[in-house]
C-alpha cells in the first residue's frame, strides 16, 4: 500500500482557526497558526533541550549510536506527521504532542520515575505525564506575562489524554489511572482550565500516542541489536518480524549485517504506519465523524491498529520487556540510576541549603508535600549527566552506570 503525500483536511480534524484558545490570552501570530506556534515553544524550551542528555534505555556514555529522548521524540514526531498528513489531520499538532510527549520523564527514563514517585508515596506520587503538564503550566519561565508555555487547549488536551479518557463516564479514574487515581496536578489544573477528562483526545493526539509505539518497538529492537543483546534471528521468532527478514533475505541475499537489521527496522516501521492509516480509515467508515468533538466522543479511539497489528506489537514488546528491559545488564545499570535520584531526593530534603537558590527560595517549609515536590520538579528536570555529577558533590561513592 502507498502512503498517500498529502490530502485535504478530514471533516473530523483539529483545525488552528477553531481553537479554543490560550490560559492567558495573546494576540495572533501574522506568521503561525496556533499549533505551529505551540511546536515552536516547545522546541525553545529549556525541558526540550535537556531531553538530549536523558535516558531512553541506555545511560547516555554507554555509546553515541543509542536513542536519547531527545532523539526518540523527533522520531516520533516524524511518525506522527507522517500519519497525520496521510490521514487529513492537523500536521502541527500531531507535532507538537509528539515533541512534548516526553518532556515529563526524569533522567534516566523509568527507573528516574519509580525513584520519584516512591519519595513522592506520600504525597501524590510522581507521574511523567503530570510533570510535562507541570512543566508547559507553570514551571518553564521565560515569558514575561506568563509561567510556563501557555500552550493552546487541544495541545495540553492532548498532552494529558493522548493513552486515552483518565476518567470513566462515571466519574471514576479510569486505564492506567483506575488503582491510584489521576495524579494530582493534573486534577488540579483540570479547575483551571477543563481538559475534559472523561472523553477520548482529538485524532491528532491518538496518532501522537500510535507514534510514540511505532517508534519505541522499532527504535528499541535497533538499539538492542546494536547493545548485542539480542540477534536479529531471535527476534525473527516474531511472526511480523520474522516475515519481513525472510522478505529482505530473499530480496537481498547476503546482505551485511547492519544493513540487514536498518532494512528491517525501515520495513517494521513502514508496515506499521500502513497499518494505522488502513485501520483508522475502517474506524472513520463506520463511525462517520463530522466534528473533532464526535471523535472525542466516540466509545473508542478512531487512531488505532488493526487486530492482527495490535497482537504484534504485543509480541514485540513482549519479546523487548525480558530481553531488553529486564536483562541483566540494563537491570543493574537501572537499580543504580534508582539509588542516585533516591539519595539526592534524601540529600535535598536534609539540606535545602544545596538547591539552587531560584529552587530553594520562597519554598513553604511548613508543608511537607509542598517541599517534596518542589525537590521532585527539581531533580526531574536534570540530566543523566548533571545527576551524576549532582551526587558526586554530596556522596561518597556514585555508582558508575554501565
Amino acid at each position: 500500500m502507498a502512503v498517500e503525500t498529502g490530502r485535504e483536511r478530514a471533516v473530523y480534524a483539529t483545525n488552528p482557526a477553531q481553537s479554543r484558545g490560550r490560559r492567558f490570552a495573546e494576540p495572533a501570530s501574522p506568521t503561525r497558526n496556533a499549533f505551529r506556534r505551540d511546536c515552536d515553544r516547545v522546541i525553545h524550551s529549556a525541558a526540550f533541550r535537556r531531553l538530549a542528555h536523558k535516558t531512553q534505555v541506555f545511560v547516555y556514555h554507554e555509546g553515541d549510536h543509542y536513542r536519547t529522548r531527545l532523539t526518540h521524540t523527533l522520531e516520533v514526531a516524524q511518525v506522527a506527521r507522517s500519519i497525520a498528513r496521510a490521514l487529513g489531520l492537523d500536521e502541527d499538532l500531531a507535532e507538537a504532542l509528539a515533541l512534548a510527549h516526553d518532556l515529563g520523564h526524569p533522567p534516566f527514563g523509568h527507573a528516574g520515575e519509580r525513584a520519584l514517585d516512591g519519595c513522592l508515596a506520600g504525597c501524590g506520587g510522581f507521574d511523567h505525564n503530570a510533570q510535562a503538564l507541570r512543566i508547559v503550566t507553570d514551571l518553564e519561565h521565560r515569558y514575561a506575562a506568563f509561567d510556563g508555555l501557555n500552550l493552546s487547549w487541544e495541545t495540553l488536551e492532548g498532552l494529558v489524554k493522548h493513552n486515552g479518557p483518565l476518567l470513566g463516564r462515571d466519574g471514576v479514574p479510569a486505564g492506567r489511572y483506575a488503582r491510584h487515581g489521576v495524579p494530582e496536578p493534573i486534577i488540579a489544573y483540570t479547575k483551571i482550565q477543563d481538559l475534559e477528562l472523561g472523553t477520548y483526545a482529538g485524532a491528532e493526539a491518538q496518532v501522537a500516542a500510535l507514534s510514540d509505539d511505532i517508534a519505541y518497538d522499532a527504535h528499541d529492537i535497533d538499539d538492542g541489536l546494536r547493545a548485542d543483546l539480542f540477534t536479529l534471528e531471535d527476534i525473527a521468532e516474531v511472526p511480523l518480524v520474522g516475515n519481513i527478514l525472510s522478505v529482505i533475505d530473499a530480496q537481498y541475499p547476503g546482505l551485511e549485517p547492519a544493513r540487514r537489521a536498518h532494512e528491517t527496522v525501515r520495513a517494521l516501521i513502514t508496515r506499521m504506519i500502513e497499518d494505522v492509516i488502513a485501520e483508522t480509515g475502517r474506524r472513520v467508515a463506520l463511525l462517520k465523524p463530522r466534528f473533532v468533538s464526535e471523535v472525542r466522543e466516540a466509545p473508542r479511539p478512531v487512531v488505532g491498529f488493526s487486530p492482527a497489528m495490535e497482537k504484534a506489537d504485543r509480541d514485540i514488546k513482549g519479546f523487548l520487556y525480558p530481553r531488553m528491559y529486564r536483562h541483566e545488564r540494563v537491570v543493574q545499570v537501572m537499580a543504580n540510576a534508582e539509588r542516585i535520584v533516591s539519595d539526592l531526593f534524601a540529600h535535598y530534603v536534609q539540606t535545602l541549603a544545596d538547591l539552587p537558590a531560584v529552587w530553594g527560595e520562597n519554598i513553604d517549609t511548613t508543608s511537607a508535600a509542598t517541599l517534596a515536590r518542589r525537590i521532585a520538579d527539581y531533580i526531574a528536570g536534570m540530566t543523566d549527566r548533571y545527576a551524576l555529577v549532582e551526587h558526586a558533590k554530596y556522596f561518597r561513592e556514585t555508582p558508575e552506570l554501565r
